[in-house]
């Protein structure tokens, strides 16, 4: 076994997993503004929710993205070339989101706030579709050939495994809102969360379970059997927690099932990084496909000390914006001025007070 090549490949599982349970509720709470919140009070609750951390939980997907690139640079070439369009897409998406997130109150305008309630909405949506669809696809197989290119058109990658990694995503991140939203927001929006991941919890976890079982079947071990099994009683568990009026302890055991399914997935597939449905001998393994021993060692010196600090930084900010939000506390919808229209009405009033005050001389 390779020891430094295991070790990054578990360290790109759980940035993977922790991606996925940070940035999963904040891109569900982003489907949630044309699915859930009946006004525009309520979408501000929303996003008030997640406003402080959205960001920040971008920074797993962008670390999971810079690490696979570095430490097995011939996984990341071979599954961003396999599958640019759908990254593409998702890249596309994010960056609507966050112009989206920026712009949406600059206007007082119903009409203004809608477009970028939808920007919101089908960002969110197909930035967690194709997260899902890449992550389904390294673990099931692509049709590469021994040179790790993709065989077949710019399509060749859509197939069934693809849209139920990208269905799982997006009804966990949808669940997982719900989860979120009950725990940090109050009143009506608090209680119909709770009430609707009641409802949806078990029926949503489903696609990722089938997700886990479909990989157990190809390459399973007795280990990562165990652990689906652990994701199933996790859900379980938050569904039981959530329907007896908890909260925090609901969006805690859906950490535990995102953790149990991923770690079944990531080791079922160990140790191969991106299969290929051509030929096994043309799979990629953390052995053929990862850097020198010295990179990786260097890297390990580096994300020894970084990583702790980025960490503590983002439990931090959970901590500091740990309180609810309500309706209550929602100002009432006004413009936007930029500073520098201010400066230039501001002159103006003062040359026509200038102005006014020579006639009246």
């Amino acid at each position: 076994m390779e020891l430094l090549p295991t070790i990054w490949f578990i360290a790109i599982a759980v940035l993977w997993t922790g991606y996925l349970f940070l940035e999963g509720f904040d891109l569900g709470v982003g489907m949630l503004m044309k699915l859930f919140a009946r006004n525009d009070t309520e979408r501000r609750v929303l996003l008030n929710t997640i406003g402080p951390v959205w960001d920040g939980n971008e920074v797993w997907l962008l670390t999971a993205g810079g690490a696979t690139f570095a430490a097995f640079p011939l996984w990341y070439a071979s599954l961003f070339s396999a599958l640019y369009l759908p990254l593409l897409l998702v890249l596309v998406a994010l960056i609507f989101r966050a112009v989206a997130f920026e712009y949406r109150g600059k206007v007082d305008s119903d009409r203004w706030r809608n477009g970028w309630d939808w920007a919101i909405a089908l960002g969110s949506f197909f930035a967690a579709f194709g997260v899902g669809a890449a992550l389904a696809l390294t673990t099931t197989g692509l049709p590469l050939d021994a040179n790790g290119d993709r065989d077949g058109g710019p399509f060749a990658w859509f197939n069934g495994y693809a849209v139920l990694g990208g269905l799982a995503v997006v009804v966990f991140a949808l669940v997982h809102a719900l989860a979120f939203l009950a725990l940090k927001s109050d009143g009506e929006v608090r209680h119909r969360a709770r009430a609707a991941f009641v409802r949806w919890v078990p029926l949503a976890a489903l696609p990722m379970l089938a997700w886990s079982v479909a990989v157990q079947l190809i390459a399973g071990k007795p280990w990562t059997w165990a652990l689906a099994a652990v994701a199933v009683c996790a859900v379980a568990a938050a569904w039981w927690l959530a329907s007896r009026g908890r909260e925090g302890r609901p969006f805690m055991a859906l950490a535990l099932f995102i953790a149990a399914a991923a770690a079944s997935i990531f080791g079922a597939a160990y140790p191969v990084v991106l299969p290929s449905t051509l030929d096994p001998a043309f799979n990629l393994t953390v052995a053929n496909a990862s850097s020198s021993d010295y990179t990786l060692g260097l890297m390990s010196i580096v994300a020894a000390f970084g990583l702790p600090l980025v960490i503590a930084y983002q439990a931090w900010t959970y901590w500091v914006f740990r309180r609810r939000v309500s309706t209550d506390v929602i100002p009432a919808a006004h413009g936007f001025l930029p500073a520098i229209a201010s400066k230039v009405l501001a002159g103006a009033d003062g040359a026509a007070a200038g102005d006014a005050g020579k006639a009246g001389r």
